[in-house]
């Protein structure tokens, strides 16, 4: 089969090919060494012409070990055989507690890849592929293998799933019945079952930054007004005396700056009554009495405009608010305890906007118009029902509770985004991930508990956005750069990995590429391997579904990975039309009907059949021992 190595250029092989028949055709890719003395060294055959055989060099074993690149080239005199099973075991693993089958070798089918779990999980991960080329099946059958390992039990596993489509639920409900241990947690908008929790974020844990994201702020000017606000909002929760004050002092300091402006008396009265219209107490509305010598007023009357153009009662008007003002409560301090809702922080942005510096600053005016309607629209619509503020809850509250259900340790959190507005649905993922990073951070044991944020539609969140100019950090490049130490660990699902950000794919460690075919996406994944081989690159516009291009610190060459067809499956199936035209439901029906009910493309169709079964597949590997 093979000759004499002819010559050697950069870092090929030309092998002199003595097997003219068609067998030659069954070479490609086969993975083979030159051995000589001491030396074994693998490359991967990556053309065949008649009489010659290009071989790549891979890398070299040391003892049962192979190690990845070459710094010594094959002697001439090298004998050159096809890879043995012990070194065939180096590259493609074992299945062992530290490790869990990814699938099905596509070159070897009588072995399995079975990475180690340290090297796969303990860096960031990257999943790509088209839409209907296996990725849900490939990340929910990934999961299954991990928690079906029959040599160790997760148990201390934190998976949370930020869920587009609400496609997970289906292939993870059941992992109870894997292992008593096991829990799963689906929290969504729109609760369905009785075991569906609502989606619920603290807002006494939303930080000056969360509101800037929240409200869509673009400008350095808007972040001071979001920053009082938020130190009002808290102030104002406590609704002690101390705060019914402060809210006195302030409307009295901008009533007192309209009626010593240089304004006319028709004006100042429309600004004042503007103000108390939307920022009122007890002691400042239209219908307060104001006590005089021996008579009173309405605090509406007490700007009556007179023949001179005047406030008919200016002396006592003035005197009655010169009284609520009291410099000291300047420096009142919010409780770092206090709890309130949406609605709290947009009553308090009104009371921000009537504060020195903002009645008469036209830009200031517009930068807060905008957020007070963000705000007041967040906080009356479906989006603010996603934020409570009926209790103080801490972080470490939070995700404590986050990660446990009925008392015990969920390992898989599926949170169901797929009622979302995309624009909210970024934020609110971009916040739980602050959240879990801050926990991480805090932890006494640093990287004692990893959390796994798998992101489906990853292109929708991890995006090149303005929060480096407005915040000076993106949420997600810290995570890349910083959540390795922490233990916390992004794995990236997307369709066009040219949208996502450069900074967060240049921190990922370990790649899984499925069909490919947008020739963007296909330059970006050759530039990100220089080692790839053009035939592998091309085999990414051809995979079959469930089938994917796996690389990275987990892998010791790019393998060609065949996986299985999850158990169950995720709500990912295309529709079938053919039933769907062909049935007959009425219109009544169709509505009641549940996603049980309507038809769905065989979902085993949607992986290569000739799959070797998952019990089988742990025979194959226990056999690479």
């Amino acid at each position: 089969m093979f000759g004499k190595i002819l010559y050697i250029s950069d870092n090929v092989a030309h092998v002199q090919n003595l097997n003219m028949g068609d067998e030659t055709t069954d070479l490609m890719n086969l993975h083979v060494v030159f051995e000589s003395n001491d030396q074994r060294i693998l490359g991967e055959i990556t053309e065949i012409n008649s009489d010659v055989i290009k071989i790549r060099f891979l890398g070299e074993y040391q003892g049962n070990n192979y190690i990845n690149g070459v710094l010594r080239k094959p002697l001439l005199s090298s004998t050159i055989r096809v890879i043995n099973t012990q070194e065939l075991i180096a590259l493609v693993g074992e299945y062992s507690k530290d490790s869990f089958i990814l699938g099905q070798s596509a070159i070897y089918k009588q072995f399995t890849v079975c990475p180690n779990i340290n090297d796969l999980f303990s860096n960031h991960l990257c999943i790509f592929g088209n839409s209907g080329s296996g990725k849900s099946c490939g990340v929910s059958r990934i999961i299954q293998n991990i928690f079906e390992n029959k040599y160790a039990a997760a148990k201390n596993a934190n998976f949370f799933f930020f869920d587009a489509y609400g496609e997970y639920k289906n292939a993870f409900s059941k992992l109870q019945e894997v292992n008593s241990d096991y829990s799963y947690k689906f929290i969504t908008t729109n609760p369905q079952e009785e075991s569906d929790e609502r989606l619920a974020i603290p807002v006494n844990l939303l930080t000056l930054d969360d509101y800037a994201l929240l409200l869509q702020a673009n400008t350095h000017t808007q972040l001071p007004i979001l920053e009082k606000t938020l130190k009002l909002a808290k102030i104002f929760a406590t609704d002690s005396e101390e705060s019914h004050q402060y809210k006195n002092h302030l409307i009295a300091k901008a009533l007192i700056a309209i009626l010593f402006s240089s304004e006319t008396t028709a004006q100042k009265k429309n600004e004042i009554f503007t103000i108390i219209e939307t920022c009122h107490t007890p002691e400042f509305n239209f219908d307060t009495t104001i006590q005089g010598l021996g008579y009173t007023r309405s605090f509406s009357e007490c700007f009556e405009i007179d023949s001179n153009g005047y406030f008919g009662e200016s002396v006592l008007i003035t005197e009655y608010i010169l009284s609520f003002v009291n410099e000291d409560l300047e420096n009142l301090e919010p409780d770092p305890h206090a709890f309130y809702t949406l609605k709290d922080y947009s009553k308090a942005l009104e009371f921000c906007l009537i504060g020195e510096g903002f009645l008469h600053n036209d830009t200031l005016v517009d930068e807060a118009s905008i957020l007070r309607v963000r705000i007041n629209t967040i906080a009356n619509g479906v989006v603010g029902t996603y934020f409570v503020g009926d209790k103080y809850v801490s972080n470490t509250e939070f995700i404590d509770n986050l990660k446990s259900l009925n008392n015990r340790k969920a390992q898989i959190i599926n949170i169901n985004l797929e009622d979302i507005d995309d624009v909210y649905a970024k934020v609110i993922v971009k916040i739980f991930s602050k959240f879990l990073f801050e926990y991480a951070k805090g932890l006494k044991n640093r990287a004692s508990m990893p959390f796994h944020l798998f992101l489906e539609e990853a292109h929708r969140y991890i995006q090149k956005d303005s929060d480096t100019f407005l915040l000076g950090y993106n949420i997600f490049d810290r995570i890349a750069k910083e959540g390795r130490k922490y233990g916390v660990i992004l794995d990236i699902i997307s369709q066009r990995p040219v949208e996502i950000s450069e900074t967060v794919i240049a921190q990922c460690s370990n790649f899984l590429i499925f069909k490919m075919t947008h020739p963007l996406d296909i330059k970006y994944i050759e530039e990100m391997l220089p080692n790839m081989s053009t035939d592998v690159i091309e085999k990414l516009k051809t995979l079959q579904p469930g089938t994917c291009v796996a690389f990275g610190t987990a892998f010791k060459i790019p393998m060609i990975c065949r996986l299985e067809m999850p158990n169950p499956t995720p709500y990912s199936s295309s529709c079938d039309v053919s039933n769907c035209w062909h049935q007959n439901i009425s219109v009544a029906d169709n509505t009641s009907a549940s996603a049980e009910q309507i038809p769905m493309v065989n979902s085993s169709s949607e992986f290569n059949d000739n799959i070797i079964p998952i019990s089988s597949m742990q025979d194959v590997s226990t056999s690479n021992s």
